[in-house]
């Protein structure tokens, strides 16, 4: 059996590892949007709540919302979601100001959830499980890195912590 302090590093280093694959994640995602206007200002973002919409993806309450207020200021919203996503993938990354970071990753997850991943009025209640993974595992590890210390490994703290 391993020592308790040799176990709680080796704890750390897995979340500050899960921590930095989701933010270079993030990186990913926002980078063609910052960098790019198809989505902000080219209609990519109006494009895919269209899609959702006419696809039946929203869950039902969601569809005002986004009919009546997330397509209204659609541009404002694309912005806000390219440099959130740039946001939580430089404070992840970095290992600065992770909890917050996640804090808005779980919002954020679980507004893509509701927006884009209903199952259906009649389907069986794991299929609402089926139907949210890829943005559920997301919004519980978001939860994991709130909890945790995984900004004492592999980040900007630690480095300057050990300088010093």
């Amino acid at each position: 059996m391993l020592p308790e302090s040799e176990t709680a590093n080796r704890n750390t280093l897995a979340l500050a590892s899960l921590r930095i694959a989701i933010g270079c994640l993030f990186l990913i995602f926002a980078q063609y949007k910052v960098l790019g206007t198809q989505f902000t200002l080219g209609g990519g973002f109006q494009g895919w709540i269209h899609r959702f919409l006419q696809d039946g993806a929203a869950y039902p309450f969601m569809v005002a919302v986004l009919q009546h207020f997330v397509l209204p200021h659609a541009a404002a919203i694309a912005f806000l979601v390219a440099y959130g996503e740039l946001a939580i993938g430089l404070a992840l990354v970095t290992g600065l100001w992770v909890r917050i970071a996640s804090v808005f990753g779980v919002l954020y997850m679980l507004a893509l959830l509701f927006a884009s991943n209903y199952p259906g009025a009649h389907v069986a209640i794991w299929q609402y499980f089926g139907a949210s993974l890829d943005h559920s595992v997301l919004a519980l590890c978001f939860l994991t890195l709130c909890s945790s210390h995984s900004n004492e490994a592999l980040s900007l703290r630690d480095l300057l912590r050990r300088e010093r």
